[in-house]
């Protein structure tokens, strides 16, 4: 849990993600075309991957991936961030964590 804490401070977006998931694909994507240059950490490619996941897991995200913070809080999954940028509150959340600019 204290290595993902660690990991979420490290830049204002953060995405846990699959290489192989296609809503990860989606949400990375998405922030991609913001101009956002999130932390991507392919779980799946890493040696301690699992452990990770289930530490994602335990903090409240089901389905674990993709699993996105903004700002060092856990907004959730693809759903979770699909809702916010269709309630035109991604943006705005973006620019508060220092993601974006403009």
């Amino acid at each position: 849990m204290e290595r993902v804490t660690k990991m979420v401070a490290e830049r204002p977006v953060v995405i846990f993600s699959k290489s192989t998931c296609c809503m990860c694909y989606s949400v990375k994507t998405l922030f991609s075309e913001f101009g956002v240059n999130p932390a991507i950490h392919e779980l799946d490619e890493m040696p301690r991957g699992r452990e990770i996941e289930q530490a994602l897991t335990r903090l409240g995200c089901n389905p674990s991936f993709p699993a996105v913070f903004i700002g060092g809080e856990l907004v959730g999954g693809a759903n979770e961030v699909m809702t916010l940028h269709l309630k035109r509150s991604l943006i705005p959340m973006l620019k508060r964590a220092g993601a974006l600019w403009l």
